[in-house]
């Protein structure tokens, strides 16, 4: 399909257009009271004939007109617990029109002390917040019920504890009478006077990190002395993570280096195994070695032992012949064997016929000795 070449004015006016409906749709703060302001962007409804129970505010469905619940606090730094406790006042029931009542500084820091952000700074944060209908400026420290009436207050939420202040023992005290009272719940391990006490703890930290982005010491309410000593704490605290980074760096090689040994040691290691048991192993060469010679052993025994079965003997063949040669030599062998068994006979004889006339000898000169002496 083929465009429509349209006029510039034309294309200008198409996206002013759309940028007018973006504008009107688009999510606006809370509306802002003023108390005294001659033109106020917010309606009030008319009073209720009588004041309703909590029992008959579950039932008020939205498109009916809403429960009206006040909401009130200093809400300075404004955080994640506050914007809890709008969420549980806002979902006390199904049809709730917030109301929340911040008090103006004047008379905050003369019943609490003085704040970290000012009035304007903490109507805006509140004015932002999704669960907030309406915002109160200069909200009272005390609810009066001229104040209930005015703003057509239904129920008031607030957590439970009671609320000390000058002349009363719980600012609340009579709201819990009428049950009006909606009790909400605190987020633990949150709240205004914890944040201070990190930024008071950690303040040398702070106070470095602003003179480094460019705050005079003026600007941070820091004396001269202070300002030199967070500077040189700074430059340490530089040159310690550069050393670390550092040793970090070194330490690092040295590990990878490590490593890399451990996997050469390992990997020869694992050949000097292979080699040992390719030697010494179950099915290595040294056990074939062993079984191999055991048998060549074995068979040369056997073959010294028993002997070789008769072979066919012929005339002129080498067999034969090498058998007569041997039975020659055992011949030979025997009557050599022969005359040595004489001539030992030989020799045992004349021995003892040398033995027989030693002992005719003696006899002899005996009988001649003893005849001289007899006569």
């Amino acid at each position: 399909m083929r465009k429509r070449n349209l006029p510039e004015d034309a294309t200008q006016g198409s996206e002013s257009k759309r940028s007018a409906v973006v504008l009107t749709n688009a999510v606006k703060p809370a509306p802002l009271w003023r108390d005294g302001d001659d033109e106020r962007n917010v309606t009030r409804p008319p009073p209720r004939a009588k004041r309703i129970t909590k029992e008959e505010a579950r039932t008020i469905l939205p498109g009916e007109r809403p429960v009206r619940v006040y909401c009130d606090g200093i809400f300075d730094l404004f955080h994640q617990g506050h914007a809890r406790v709008l969420m549980q006042a806002k979902q006390a029931f199904p049809n709730v029109y917030l109301l929340v009542g911040v008090s103006g500084d004047k008379l905050t820091h003369r019943m609490k002390g003085k704040t970290v952000m000012n009035e304007e700074e903490r109507y805006e944060a509140i004015r932002h917040c999704r669960y907030v209908d309406e915002l109160i400026t200069e909200a009272p420290w005390h609810l009066t019920p001229e104040f209930i009436e005015k703003h057509q207050i239904d129920f008031v939420a607030h957590d439970d504890l009671p609320y000390v202040a000058p002349g009363h023992d719980d600012v609340y005290k009579d709201i819990k009478a009428q049950g009006m009272f909606i009790p909400t719940k605190r987020t633990p391990g949150v709240s205004t006077s914890d944040i201070v006490c990190r930024i008071v703890r950690d303040y040398d930290i702070y106070v470095r990190r602003n003179l480094g982005r460019g705050y005079t010491r003026k600007d941070l309410n820091v004396g001269f002395m202070k300002e030199k000593e967070i500077r040189m704490k700074d430059r340490m605290s530089r040159l310690k993570s550069k050393v670390n980074a550092k040793a970090h760096e070194k330490w690092s090689q040295l590990e990878d280096k490590s490593h890399e040994l451990l996997q050469k040691w390992e990997a020869k290691s694992r050949e000097l195994i292979g080699g040992f048991l390719s030697i010494f192993g179950k099915d290595s060469t040294l056990s074939e070695f062993l079984k191999n010679g055991k048998e060549l052993v074995k068979d040369a025994w056997d073959a010294l032992t028993v002997s070789p079965p008769s072979s066919p003997s012929g005339a002129g063949s080498p067999v034969t012949e090498t058998s007569q040669a041997n039975n020659d030599i055992n011949e030979d062998e025997e009557e050599e064997e022969e005359d040595d068994e004489k001539e030992d006979e030989d020799e045992e004889e004349d021995e003892e016929e040398d033995e027989k006339e030693d002992e005719k000898e003696d006899e002899g000169i005996d009988t001649a000795v003893t005849t001289a002496m007899n006569g």
